[in-house]
This record gives C-alpha cells, structure tokens and sequence, in this order.
C-alpha cells in the first residue's frame, strides 16, 4: 500500500444521497444525529506505537501529507481517518482512511471525497452481494456469573478500604455463528433501532454508542458524558418512575458527578471557555437509561486536535474508575479478560483536526464467525452484585438482540 506522500484526496459535493452502506459492503462508518461519514475499502492505515496515546499526532501529520484537491470544505471532508482504539492505552493502535468517502449532516449538505494514487484513476462506484444470514447463532459467558459477582464483591472491599472511590467492571461474551457476521448489516439494524445514538462500523467494531467522549467542529468541543444507569421496561410509567429514581439516588448521583468533574477538568485546560449542565437528565439507550450532562465549551487558539483531547480524556470514569490509575489496575487484576477495543474511543477525524469520538460502549468486536461483546458496570462501596449482575445483562441485550435475529 502507497504512502500518505503518494495519495491524493478530492471531495466534491453529491448530486444525490448516497443512501445507507450497502450489505456486505468493507464499510467504515460514524453517525452522530448531526453528522453521517461512511466509507469503503482501504487507501491508507495509519499505525500507532504502544502507547497509542503519545502517538496521536501521527494521525494529522499523515492527513496533511494527503495531497488535497477539495471542492467542499467542511468538517468531515477531505481525507478522513477512523479509528476503533484500544481500551488499554498500554497497546498499539492504527486508523483506516477509506478509499471513498460519502458525507451528509443533518442540514443536507452533501459530499464525496475519494482518495487514491496521486496518477490513478478516483472510482467512487461500489457494487456488493448481500451475505447470507446467520441460521445459527450461541451466545456463551465467558465466566461464570458467579463468578464475576465474587470479583465485584471484592471490588466492593477494596472501595470501602479507601484503595478507590470507583472501578468498572465489563462482562465478556463470546458469540458463535455458522456464516461471518456481515458488519453493514448490523450497522444497519442498529441505526434503525437507536437513531439518536452514535452508531459505527471500524475495523469490526459495531455498535450503538449512547455516550460522546468529545467532539471538535471548528473552535467548538463538546462532551456527553454518562454514568449511573437503570433498566427500561418499555411500560412509559415504569420507565418515568425508575428515571425519577434515578436522579434522586445518591449513588448514581456521586458516581455520575464524578465522571462529570473529570471531564471537565480535563478539557478546561484546553479551552477559554467551558461549561457543564447544572444537574444531569436521563437519556434512555435500549434497555437501558442513563444519567447525562452536556459539558461544551470553545478551544483556545490554536485549538487542539480532536485526537488530542481523546487521549487526555480516556478512560473516564464512566468505562474506567476513579482515581484512574488505581482503577485500571483494579480491573487488570479482577476482570480476567483483554477488553480489546470494548469502551475504547471510536470516531473519526479530519486533517484539520475536527472530529466526534465515541465510546466505545454497546459494541461487538466481528471476527468473521465468532464476536466479542462486553457489558461493564460501575461499582462504588455499596454496589450489590446480583444487581449489577442483572445491568450488565441489560446493556448486553442492547446489542445481542440485533446479532441474533435468525
């Protein structure tokens, strides 16, 4: 594969919507409510050493290199690279530029941007089969629950000791199918099921992210972030009743105003004005409902590159702990498993520097015929694990129920 030096990148405005990615199509794709990207096949990966995150500024120095022949320009456009990084922040990491990129917002400004040899001909047509469907699918635990409720029990002790004020906890399953997995396919079923989440599809991780870990359009940074969570019954009073619950529960409360606090102190370094929502609302994701609070703001200049703020931001509390590193080595010791890229961040970003990043929750990890689907929780002191047991089943079902539709 060419160097970034030996690619040219040119984006034009679309005559017409390009439509949803095809099934069985190679796609790589973002959604966000304002913004949709989705490209197909590979023009460029860019690698990232262990640790990914001092690595970041490989991505734009790449992006640059691209020789550019734009007739739009707006955030999204020109050559782009998406990226499904690791939760562990220890590993490698690498990002993909599609050959072909097909953009639209939510106002309907629409474009395509291909990137190929700088002498080669741009192709932005695609023509796929669809794959055949799954006739059977198993979905197994990794470790047994109880199991898994005996390492939050422990983590509970070691809270109340003092060691920590928090640690996520992620459950593993492992799914099995007779036919691979088509990626284009889920994405497709879980737009249709969660239109107001971020929904993606890098590098075989799908999913259906409620929660942005940043976004970066111009001078403008923006984060959502969520932590306290209830199940939905779909019955409205029901689910109206565990809201109020919800926002009155002191629990949720403290481990929700923590991952808010980390946030924002994290970004205010950043930025000459930032600001949180006073108290959070409740945003319901699936089977599930969360606590959210807007944290937005405007980037000093020069403003900092998407990615930058990525790397200082991940893990939050929300998919990690708190404090961060006594949480993370809590979790290397209880959890038995290698998150891979399970609630790692997921996003996009341009050459210059704009970008949204999700994470990376709510998500499968394809691997032609097996999947990887994770479901974590945040256990404080008082956290009872038959009950934390029963929210990870919850979340799990948000993305098991699309897999398995035979």
């Amino acid at each position: 594969m060419t160097g970034p030096e030996g690619l040219r990148c040119h984006t034009a405005a679309a005559d017409s919507d390009p439509g949803d990615p095809p099934p069985g199509a190679p796609v790589t794709a973002f959604r966000s409510p304002r913004r949709e990207l989705w490209g197909l096949d590979e023009a460029l990966r860019i690698e990232l050493p262990a640790p990914w995150p001092d690595h970041v500024g490989l991505v734009g120095e790449a992006l640059a290199a691209i020789e550019t022949d734009d007739e739009v320009t707006t955030p999204g456009s020109g050559p782009i690279a998406f990226g499904a990084l690791p939760f562990d922040r220890r590993a490698a990491a690498s990002l993909v530029v599609p050959r072909v990129v097909f953009g639209r917002t939510a106002e309907g400004t629409r474009w395509i941007t291909t990137v190929g040899p700088r002498d080669g001909a741009h192709d932005p047509h695609v023509s796929q089969v669809a794959p055949p469907a799954p006739g059977h699918v198993g979905v197994d635990s990794v470790r047994a629950p109880a199991e898994w409720c005996d390492a939050v029990l422990e983590a509970t002790r070691r809270i109340s000791s003092g060691e920590l004020t928090k640690v996520v906890l992620a459950r593993e399953l492992r799914v099995h199918t007779d036919v691979p997995l088509d990626p284009a396919t889920l994405l497709a079923r879980l737009r249709a099921l969660h239109p107001g989440a971020l929904c993606f599809a890098i590098d075989g991780v799908v999913g259906a992210s409620p929660e942005l870990l940043v976004s970066r359009v111009d001078e403008v940074v923006r984060a959502q972030p969520m932590a306290g969570t209830t199940a939905r019954t779909g019955e409205p009073e029901t689910d109206q009743r565990r809201a109020a619950e919800l926002l009155s529960s002191d629990k949720n409360r403290t481990e929700h105003q923590i991952t808010i606090d980390m946030v924002h102190d994290t970004l205010l370094p950043w930025c000459s004005f930032l600001d949180a929502e006073p108290s959070p609302s409740v945003v319901p994701a699936g089977p599930v409902q969360h606590l959210a609070s807007v944290v937005e703001g405007r980037l000093s200049r020069p403003a900092a590159p998407v990615l930058d703020l990525v790397a200082a931001l991940h893990p939050t509390p929300a998919v990690g702990g708190w404090p961060r590193a006594a949480a993370l080595g809590l979790i290397d010791e209880l959890e038995d498993a290698d998150r891979g890229r399970y609630a790692g961040p997921v996003g996009w970003t341009d050459s210059a520097g704009n970008g949204a990043w999700a994470v990376g929750i709510r998500s499968v990890e394809i691997d032609r015929t097996t999947a990887r689907v994770f479901a974590g929780v945040g256990v404080v002191a008082d956290s009872d694990p038959q009950a934390e047991l029963e929210e990870t089943r919850a979340k799990a079902q948000a993305i098991l129920g699309p897999i398995v539709r035979l």
